[in-house]
């Protein structure tokens, strides 16, 4: 059996290679034509003889739908698979709509023998389509492209290959408006026009269509007096039509040209016009498009700029809190060593409050200088075995606190892929927090650490314990800073700890959350997703 010609659009060489392999390894006899600019694959389209058209979903300046669009158009029936790095059901929707055989992910390349094996055996299609029917299968590819369209670079390629396919003439061009001039962006024809060039208004055609919005049908240029017969004489051009770009306040006009005299049907020029239609809508979008991509980084500057002074805040009035306590502390120390003896039970008493309170504040500015911390830090990804770690906190628990018999659980050979220092800390907090909440419950005390399978299979992590609980009515509270649940008397704490575990956990991209019956305990749960 002689090998498939395939036309291959790709733009990585590496890619190539594997998707090459791929076929080798699963028995696909086949030779490859490997191409990665526009040009080069329309002129092997064009010269050559495929049975198969392989295609990257973009490569610069030409996507994947305007590979198809361009197959559909000069070698229908050729099947035509979408290979891409990055699946999108937009893009997928799309080119299946637009006649696309197949669109497999790169991360899957093992499906694409397969998949060519099962589009050469499908029944061959149709006869070609009409003139009109091809030229309505052009205008939908070019509607479909331009509905994606995020720049006038891609409109631009889009309607000017579109423009000259949609009427089989022999030249179009793509003017849009400048001032008042036409300037000739882009042109698509056997021989060169003005691509590049700029007109007054009033003395080119296009001028004349965006000034009066309305189309220009000539058949002999030179039997027209709005047309400056000078500057045609040079080129091919013996007919043309000429449409708006938008008739209410045209932003450009768009241009079929032809070698011979050619009266354009009205189909021909609806076509066009349609065309025209859809890239002013495609323009508009691109321009709120723009303007919504503008006003989001600006406010993201504005949102980093808040956040990094409030953290510069956070961290300067940590430290500048410091001096002052270290001399309270201190001074307060120094009385109580040296005269406390000399001081009634009341004043030791207000002195001993004073260390107690100096105590707590000073364990609130390390508090908030972690936090501060948390989001400038960088993030260092590596594995990590979260259930040794859990069992080396909990240890150290144990030391701190040889009074306590707590039943610990903790699921053997739980790992993620996460900051070490940074993922210590959570469950330094979380461990510690059912450590403390667990302390006056009736019986043995229980903390336990393991995971359990979310919808889509990713595991959640979770500490639990049978401590106190709190309502759920006021879950939202929880990770806010300075924000607690139980009194300060009951259950010492600063109320930073959970607002630190919950930026932590976003930093990952992960997510946390809490279940908790009064009396009954709480369990915290958190997601940690793979590295990217």
């Amino acid at each position: 059996m002689s090998p498939l010609n395939i036309l291959h659009l790709e733009d990585s060489p590496t890619d190539a290679y594997l998707i090459e392999q791929m076929l080798v390894r699963n028995g696909v006899n086949a030779r490859l034509v490997v191409v990665d600019k526009p040009d080069d694959f329309c002129d092997k389209l064009a010269t050559g003889k495929f049975d198969l058209v392989l295609s990257d979903s973009s490569v610069p300046g030409f996507s994947a739908i305007a590979a198809l669009h361009h197959v559909t158009l000069k070698k229908p029936g050729t099947p035509f698979i979408c290979v891409t790095g990055a699946g999108d059901r937009i893009t997928s929707r799309v080119l299946f709509t637009a006649g696309a055989a197949d669109y497999i992910v790169k991360d899957e390349l093992e499906k694409l023998p397969a998949s060519i094996r099962q589009v050469l055996d499908r029944p061959k299609p149709a006869a070609p389509a009409s003139g009109l029917q091809r030229g309505t299968q052009v205008l939908v590819a070019a509607v479909q492209s331009l509905s994606l369209a995020r720049d006038i670079e891609t409109i631009r390629e889009i309607v000017r290959r579109a423009a000259r396919e949609l009427t089989g003439a022999d030249g179009a061009t793509f003017v849009l408006r400048d001032g008042d001039h036409c300037h000739y962006v882009d042109e698509d024809a056997i021989s060169p026009l003005w691509k590049g060039q700029r007109f007054p208004l009033s003395t080119c055609i296009s001028g004349w269509v965006m000034l009066n919005r309305q189309s220009a049908v000539i058949d002999d240029i030179y039997a027209d007096a709005r047309i400056p017969a000078d500057a045609y004489r040079p080129t091919f051009v013996k007919s043309l039509v000429m449409v708006p770009i938008r008739t209410t306040a045209p932003i450009g006009a768009i241009g079929n040209y032809w070698a011979s005299r050619h009266q354009a049907t009205p189909e021909q020029i609806e076509l066009l016009q349609a065309l025209a239609n859809t890239t002013a809508v495609a323009m508009e979008n691109v321009q709120v498009y723009q303007e919504l991509e503008k006003r989001v980084r600006d406010r993201t500057a504005q949102l980093h700029s808040a956040n990094q002074e409030l953290e510069a805040f956070s961290y300067s009035v940590s430290h500048d809190l410091r001096a002052p306590l270290r001399a309270i502390k201190g001074f307060a120390g120094i009385l109580q060593l040296d005269a406390s003896q000399n001081l009634d039970e009341t004043s030791r008493l207000h002195l001993s409050r004073i260390l107690e309170e100096s105590a707590r504040m000073g364990s609130l500015i390390e508090d908030l200088l972690r936090l501060s911390q948390v989001t400038r830090s960088e993030l260092n990804r590596e594995s990590v075995n979260l259930s040794d770690l859990v069992t080396r906190i909990c240890n150290g628990l144990a030391v701190q606190n040889p009074q306590r018999q707590v039943e610990l659980t903790i699921t053997p050979q739980l790992t993620a892929t996460c900051d070490r220092g940074l993922i210590t800390a959570v469950l330094e907090n979380l461990l510690s927090n059912a450590w403390k909440y667990s302390s006056k419950v009736q019986g043995a005390a229980r903390v336990q650490f393991g995971s359990v399978h979310q919808a889509d299979g990713t595991p959640a992590f979770f500490v639990r314990d049978n401590g106190a609980g709190f309502d759920m009515n006021h879950a939202l509270r929880l990770f806010a800073p300075f924000q607690r649940l139980h009194s300060a008397a009951e259950f010492p704490g600063t109320g930073v700890g959970l607002a630190t575990v919950q930026r932590i956990v976003h930093r990952h991209g992960g997510r946390i959350w809490a279940e908790a019956q009064p009396g009954r305990g709480a369990t915290f749960f958190f997601t940690l997703p793979p590295a990217e």
